[in-house]
Order: structure tokens, then sequence, then C-alpha cells
């Protein structure tokens, strides 16, 4: 037999992976009795190690710092928006925020930005329950279209306001981590008489370590 460090180990009957595991998706089987595989480079993994979740499959969950990241860049545009009177960029950050919302986080360039760039350098941050910041999304794109639409209908001082407003509570969040939008959707939730549970969270311990 190998010894445990060799570049060669067998795998056995099965072989899984973390979001096996947390979908509850069936093993995958091997062919025979045993699989020889080669491990691959630490280096070359090193992201997918550290990813507990598929950023553009498992829906259910988010990094926590994506949120945060995403709001940064609202809420940075947002001001630069109304400090200039490019109120052209509020509609566009609204039309992205439409776009994330209905096709996916692929379509969404600060989700891509983050999980591109960010995250796979730094690693995957805790995981939380999507359908708050999902939420907090949708009233901002709320917003953030009153405010074009304010603009170009020439109620610059409305436009502004609701422009500004998307600005302070995106970057409240993004500083503070308390997201005004997640805590609507909360209490929204208990008021409705259906209080808010988190989905169930991947943990470390879901990954196999040999």
């Amino acid at each position: 037999m190998w010894p445990r460090d060799h570049p060669f180990r067998f795998t056995g009957l099965k072989e899984y992976s973390a979001r096996d595991r947390f979908t509850g998706s069936r093993f995958r089987q091997t062919s025979g009795v045993s699989r020889l595989t080669r491990k691959a480079p630490v280096s070359a993994i090193l992201s997918e190690v550290k990813r507990l979740a598929d950023p553009y499959r498992d829906l259910a969950v988010i990094d926590s710092r994506a949120p945060r990241f995403n709001q940064a860049t609202i809420g940075l545009l947002s001001a630069l928006a109304v400090a200039t009177g490019w109120w052209w960029l509020l509609g566009i950050l609204a039309a992205q925020l439409i776009v994330g919302l209905t096709l996916g986080r692929r379509f969404c360039l600060p989700c891509l930005a983050y999980f591109e760039l960010v995250q796979t350098r730094f690693g995957e941050g805790p995981l939380e329950d999507s359908r708050p910041p999902r939420f907090a999304n949708l009233v901002g794109a709320v917003f953030l279209t009153g405010a074009s639409a304010a603009y170009a209908a020439g109620l610059a001082v409305v436009g502004a306001v609701l422009g500004g407003l998307v600005a302070g509570l995106a970057l409240l969040a993004a500083a503070t981590a308390f997201c005004t939008g997640c805590e609507a959707y909360k209490l929204g939730s208990f008021l409705l008489g259906r209080p808010f549970v988190s989905c169930p969270l991947p943990t470390a311990s879901l990954l196999r370590l040999d």
C-alpha cells in the first residue's frame, strides 16, 4: 500500500463532494472496486476547498460578504450619481439589480466581481440564508427605479432624496452589516405569522478531510 502522503491514493467505492452532502444527492459510484486517482496540487484547488456552497448553483444560501460587497458598490455609485447629477447612473444600477434578481448571480456584475476575484483570493465567508438580501436588492431596485423616474420627470429633489436614501442605507449595510432591507424582510415574515427561520446551512463538517 502506498504511504499516506503518496501522490496517488485509492478513493474506494464512492466519491462525493460537499455539494452532494448539502443537497442530499446520491453519491456517485466509481467503476470497479476501487479507483486510482491523482491528487491535484493544493494551490490549484484552494478556492474549491474553501467553498462550502457553489455561488451559482446553491441559491438558497450565499456568502455573507457578497451582499456587503454588492451594497458597497451600489452605495458608492448611488452617492456619486446624486452628487454629480448623473441620474442615468441610478437607472443603470436599478437595471443591474433587476437583471441579477431575474436571471441569476452570473448576470450580476458586482456578484461576479466578488465570486471570481475576491472570494477566490480571500476565501469564502460565513454563509447565510439568501432570502433577506435578495429582498433587500428588490427594495433597492424599486427605490432606484423611482429615483430615475423622478429625475426624468424633472423632480430632481425627489430623485435626489430617493437616490440618497439608497446610498446611505447601502453604505450603512456595507460598513456595519446591518441591512435594513434584510431586517424588513424578517419583520414582514413575523407580521404575516411566518417567523423567519434560516434554511439549513452547510458547515465545514460536510467536507471530506483526508
